[in-house]
């Protein structure tokens, strides 16, 4: 646990008293000297509403200016945090004893934390689990990594680096990178430091770290299903005498500014420049969309199958989910090890996803390394093995995480507002159940690759600093010869894509003793997003719930302190577009937090639309931001995917400033009003229905009460 805002003579008698007496490093070595160190292994037990057991073990390491950093960023990631990991390859695919493992190493000033973590798989026992992990990790801290293992981590590294510094901000970004060495270690230059670390790094550096650190007493949580059994205390409080106060006082007056830098001047305001649209087809029919970027040496490829969700059999609910998750799980030729171990060789990513209209895989490569990585790219789409052993792996990781879903109210909620809106035998009304995932079977798998993922029921969208000609070519190369299936390409019926809505009505799920409610206000609207007006309704929505300082979350988060945030906005379809507000709220202010909903959505639909100061705080918003949308070459390569799925032109983002310029608080309330109606609404509730549905009868609106839907 991480405290904040409390002094070093307050934090450590509280450290203490979780984790015990706590000495400090070797006197003799700088380095380790500022580093805590427990006197002895420690243990906690805690309980929570979660679906699996998770064992996390934590030892504390040097910060960021350590010279054995990137060794212990790079061993942390071999043993659980590359897709290939030790951890990965034994716990979760071969000996299956964990749904999902993790390591990593998390780096501050003066110091860190290496964590260690396994989810249990269920029916196995929580000593079986740790026993392996505690083996595992001496033989790690005995043995050290492989040479290929230390290339492989240090090449994902470097190419996630490379990849994320084409954007100025963000986690990875240009500004962030630099800022960070500014700041944390006195050198902005401080990131070349560490690529030339890489470059020169051996497995002897790495078992040095790890056997240096990790052989020191660790900290264990456990944390595991059941009702908490204790208060969780604060981090720190103010006696009442103040003197902790004063403490913070004191200190803070200990604080020189030696300099503030003036902040620089705005010469001008950036204008949105789309990059040039370009297409071609390959040999075997697929379209190609094309787009030149060349800030960084990177390729992106995404080939995109008209699929997704929507495509699931009602009776097969999340087949497409769990088929896409096995695509890389091993092929004719290569295991899933393999495959990982290979992407890490290339400095490569390839994923999978799509949402409810397409499924997706997307690879993110160095240009150097294009055509191998197309070559494995074209393996795991084209030759996946569905062996039956990866395909009970991986349904029940899929199995826990509906069940850590419905865990959640947010999560609870999500998952049973779309039958409310579309009707379960629709293609965007069902969701997975645990029985549904436990229904599919291999050929279920090798059935849909057949009908949906396939040449001719896709298309190809690229971003890259190559040439055309020349991704085309590796393209060809690769994928040119691929043909579509014998079997009948699938289809989908959008015939129905919605119920009747006869007016607001609540359902309440019974979640006894949460201590928040989460509200889902959901209503199915006529809009389409091909509409030449739409970009209207997202912009009148900007007053409503779109963004901060938008009437729902500032009544309720800022004037009345009910809800930590709450937001409205459009869940956009190809065949359909459902408004949803949402937001956790105080389980004793249910009923008066839905009251002020509906009274803002009515008010804005009515008597109070848009105003001239928001239109132009949100017009000047939009504008403003829109060219830093697109600074990234994943954001242009998701541009391209929604022109082509609402059938929008190349240049429409640049189209928008216009548009913006010229709404009226009237064209946008127009627009709210073409769309919403404030009497069509279904009110999801989750929460103690004990002390929440005497709340909720004033409303005077219908109110269905029902038990959480099993996890079964």
């Amino acid at each position: 646990m991480l405290a904040g805002d409390i002094s070093a003579a307050e934090a450590r008698p509280l450290m203490e008293k979780w984790f015990g007496p706590i000495a400090r490093g070797p006197v003799n070595d700088p380095a380790a000297a500022a580093i805590p160190v427990l006197s002895e292994d420690k243990r906690s037990v805690m309980r929570d509403n979660v679906a699996a057991t998770t064992l996390t073990k934590y030892w504390a390491v040097p910060g960021i200016t350590s010279e054995e950093l990137t060794a212990l960023n790079v061993g942390a990631s071999i043993f659980g945090g590359l897709a290939s990991s030790r951890l990965d390859e034994v716990l979760v695919r071969d000996e299956q004893l964990a749904v999902g493992v993790g390591a990593g190493n998390y780096d501050f000033q003066r110091v860190g934390i290496l964590s260690v973590s396994a989810t249990l798989k269920p029916g196995v026992e929580l000593a079986t689990l740790e026993s392996r992990l505690d083996e595992l990790i001496a033989e790690y801290i005995a043995e050290g990594p492989t040479e290929d293992e230390v290339r492989r981590a240090a090449t994902s590294d470097l190419a996630g680096t490379v990849r994320g510094l084409e954007q100025v901000g963000g986690f990875g970004g240009k500004a962030v990178t630099l800022a960070r060495g500014e700041v944390l270690a006195d050198d902005p230059g401080f990131y070349k430091k560490q690529f030339d670390t890489l470059a020169t790094l051996t497995p002897a550096d790495v078992k040095a770290a790890m056997q240096r650190w990790m052989t020191r007493p660790a900290f264990t949580l456990v944390l595991e299903p059941g009702e908490r059994d204790s208060e969780y205390e604060e981090a720190a409080s103010v006696d009442a005498d103040g003197d902790n106060a004063s403490e913070r006082d004191r200190a803070a007056e200990e604080i020189t500014v030696t300099e503030v830098r003036p902040s620089p001047a705005i010469d001008t305001i950036a204008t949105l420049d789309f990059p040039t649209v370009q297409r071609a087809t390959l040999a075997n029919g697929m379209a190609v969309t094309y787009a030149q970027r060349d800030a960084v040496p990177a390729t992106y490829v995404t080939m995109s199958f008209n699929a997704g969700s929507a495509a699931d059999p009602v009776g097969k609910r999340g087949l497409e989910g769990l088929t896409m998750q096995l695509f890389d799980e091993g092929t004719a030729d290569m295991t899933s090890q393999e495959i990982a171990e290979e992407r890490e060789r290339l400095g490569l990513t390839i994923g999978t996803g799509g949402g409810a209209d397409r499924s997706t895989f997307t690879l993110a490569a160095l240009s150097s390394n294009l055509t191998p990585s197309l070559e494995l790219m074209s393996e795991i789409i084209r030759e996946p093995a569905f062996n039956q052993n990866d395909l009970e792996r991986v349904r029940t990781q899929t199995v826990t995480g509906i069940r850590q879903q419905m865990k959640s109210p947010q999560g609870i909620a999500f998952r049973v507002v779309p039958n409310e809106i579309f009707g379960e035998a629709t293609p965007y009304g069902g969701v997975s159940t645990v029985e549904s995932v436990n229904s599919i079977t291999r050929d279920d798998l090798v059935a849909f690759k057949n009908q949906w993922i396939r040449p001719d029921n896709g298309e190809v969208f690229v971003v890259s600093d190559k040439p055309l000609a020349e991704v085309v070519a590796s393209l060809n190369a690769v994928f040119g010869n691929w043909e579509a299936p014998a079997v009948a390409k699938g289809t989908k019926s959008f015939s129905a894509t919605g119920q009747a809505t006869e007016g607001d009505r609540i359902i309440l799920y019974n979640r006894p003793n949460s201590p928040q409610s989460y509200i889902v206000g959901a209503q199915l609207t006529p809009l389409d997003a091909r509409d030449e007006n739409y970009i209207d309704f997202t912009n009148a929505n900007n007053s409503l719930g779109g963004n901060f300082l938008a009437r729902l979350n500032m009544n309720l988060r800022e004037t009345k302190g009910w809800s930590y945030g709450y937001r409205g906005g459009a869940q956009t379809f190809e065949n359909a577009v459902v408004y949803f507000t949402a937001g956790g709220v105080q389980a004793d202010r249910t009923g008066d937090s839905l009251a002020e909903v509906r009274r803002e959505i009515s008010e804005f639909l009515t008597t109070r639309g848009v105003t001239e100061e928001e239109l132009a705080r949100n017009v000047a918003s939009e504008i403003g931001e829109l060219p830093g949308r697109f600074e990234t070459s994943g954001a242009v390569l998701n541009a391209l995917q929604s022109n082509a799925l609402y059938g929008r032109p190349d240049n429409y983002y640049e189209t928008l400033v216009a548009k913006y310029r010229a709404q009226t608080p009237a064209s946008l309330d127009a627009a709210a009003r073409a769309a919403l109606t404030d009497k069509d609404f279904v009110w999801l509730v989750v929460g103690d229905a004990s002390k929440v549905k005497s709340q909720l009868e004033p409303l005077g609106l219908p109110i269905e009460v029902r038990e959480l839907p099993s996890d079964d």
